[in-house]
């Protein structure tokens, strides 16, 4: 380990808390702590220590960012299961299996489907009516 990152080590062991992501505070935090004649060196030193928490702060962010996509994915799949649990409820409260026994009505135990009533009943006018019988008449005398 070289010279610059020994002691940038042994610094922020001791000193991590008067540290950030900023170069000129951690310099003059750097001037408070230490005797650093060569200017060259300080300036070295300060700036490792900022390259490093500035990793470690871009690596908490990543870190955080990946739990939330995994938060907001796994929420998105229980909507759907909930959403595809719900519409098949619905299909299959519509679809009644009867035994050919107990219906003579079906061929052989092959299953219909109950429809489920509307929520306007349909009701036929005695116009509708007397129109629907002459259309039949008519089709007939031809």
């Amino acid at each position: 380990m070289d010279r610059i990152k020994r002691i940038s080590n042994e610094v922020m062991n001791e000193y991590s808390e008067r540290f950030g992501t900023d170069f000129s505070t951690n310099k003059q935090s750097l001037n408070e702590i230490s005797i650093v004649r060569s200017k060259g060196l300080k300036n070295k030193i300060a700036g490792y220590i900022t390259k490093m928490l500035q990793r470690k702060a871009k690596f908490e962010e990543r870190k955080q960012m990946l739990i939330d996509n995994e938060k907001k994915s796994l929420e998105r799949q229980e909507l759907r299961s909930k959403k595809s649990e719900f519409k098949s409820k619905d299909d299959n409260a519509s679809i009644e299996i009867v035994d050919g026994d107990e219906d003579p009505h079906t061929d052989e135990g092959i299953s219909h489907v109950t429809q489920e009533p509307s929520s306007k009943p349909e009701t036929v006018t005695s116009e509708e009516k007397s129109d629907a019988e002459e259309i039949i008449n008519e089709s007939k005398s031809e």
